[in-house]
């Protein structure tokens, strides 16, 4: 019977030590290009049938393409230093993703729409003003989700830190609103809204992200680029982008 009762409180204390380091093992910052984008996952519902009508086009000018910035499992980007070439290890237009988070702010029913970059690097060379990781993102304010046929009534896209607000609905096509990606040297890189044409990548909602993925998230830090669509940031920057 005690030999029961220790071999228990050993299996016990085996499982309980090896938990840490199975959550270690989920949360691991790995190579930029080896985090591969999930097919479109968005959450039911009116908002998420909002979310996929309005996926953006994104248009880019300048700089790296979008990349993943979290594995289901928790893994995150290690991105890239901002070094060589402004595209340079960041070219591969296969790996785009878009995320997605929607909510109602103030009243006001409204999508976030981001992207992350393996750096931000206006040009070529080892630059004052360039940095590892980049996140930018664009927020579209709705009429009424419930319509049968909703509509972007105003618009804004991150830029240094603030927002350029669109007048009125930004420009679409279709239902989709055409953002460029773009530096002016010596700044860094931003959105603004565009009549060129871009492209969609799947969309992964914030709402419908794997727990361990929505944690990384929450809480890597990215260094001087910051993740505008988690808990203790989505309000404030919708806020600032439709003020």
């Amino acid at each position: 019977m005690v030999s029961f009762k220790v071999s228990n409180i050993l299996a016990l204390a085996a499982a309980v030590a090896a938990a840490p380091t199975e959550l270690l093992q989920s949360r691991a910052v790995v190579a930029h290009d080896s985090i591969s984008p999930v097919a479109q996952r968005i959450q039911t519902g009116g908002l998420g049938k909002v979310i996929e009508t309005f996926n953006p086009l994104l248009h880019i000018a300048h700089g790296c393409q979008p990349y993943p910035a979290v594995a289901d499992n928790g893994d995150t980007s290690g991105g890239l230093q901002d070094t060589g070439s402004s595209t340079g290890g960041c070219r591969d237009q296969s790996k785009g993703q878009t995320y997605a988070r929607a909510g109602t702010v103030d009243g006001k029913t409204v999508i976030m729409y981001s992207w992350y970059f393996p750096k931000d690097h206006p040009t070529g060379g080892d630059v004052a003003g360039g940095h590892r990781h980049d996140w930018e993102n664009i927020v579209v304010q709705i009429d009424d989700p419930a319509a049968a046929t909703p509509k972007i009534i105003g618009g804004a896209a991150s830029s240094h830190s603030g927002y350029s607000k669109a007048n009125g609905a930004p420009p679409m096509d279709g239902n989709s609103p055409k953002v460029e990606y773009f530096t002016t040297f010596p700044t860094n890189h931003e959105l603004q809204f565009t009549q060129t044409k871009g492209k969609t990548y799947p969309i992964s909602d914030w709402d419908a992200l794997p727990a361990a993925a929505k944690t990384a998230l929450q809480d890597t830090n990215f260094g001087k680029a910051n993740v505008p669509f988690k808990d203790g940031s989505f309000e404030s920057k919708v806020r600032e982008a439709l003020k």
